[in-house]
């Protein structure tokens, strides 16, 4: 939530590494509890606004556990994909909204 997303290419590669598949997400390094501990919606939309992300929730709650702190970097995720060969990095795209609920 308010990082880039990446269009990965299936590649030949994968198929035989990894049944053709590749990492959907960054994956957590923080529970969602931790979260909440840590994190408050209010403050987390306020930041992404002041990146010109707009940001729509059902709940603050819902904002303060999908921090983007509470994941892994998404820019390393993507590069190790790339590099093993199971996703070939096609572009990436930066959000301007984002919607929780």
């Amino acid at each position: 939530m308010g990082t880039a997303s990446y269009i990965l290419i299936g590649t030949s590669e994968a198929e035989q590494l990894s049944f053709g598949s590749t990492a959907h997400g960054a994956g957590r390094v923080m529970s969602r509890h931790e979260a909440l501990r840590r994190f408050r919606g209010e403050q987390i939309k306020q930041e992404m606004e002041t990146r010109g992300i707009e940001l729509k929730s059902t709940s603050w709650k819902g904002v303060a556990e999908e921090a983007s702190q509470a994941y892994k970097d998404v820019d390393e995720v993507v590069n190790v994909s790339h590099k093993a060969g199971i996703g070939k990095l096609a572009a990436k795209v930066t959000p301007i909204g984002v919607m929780k609920g």
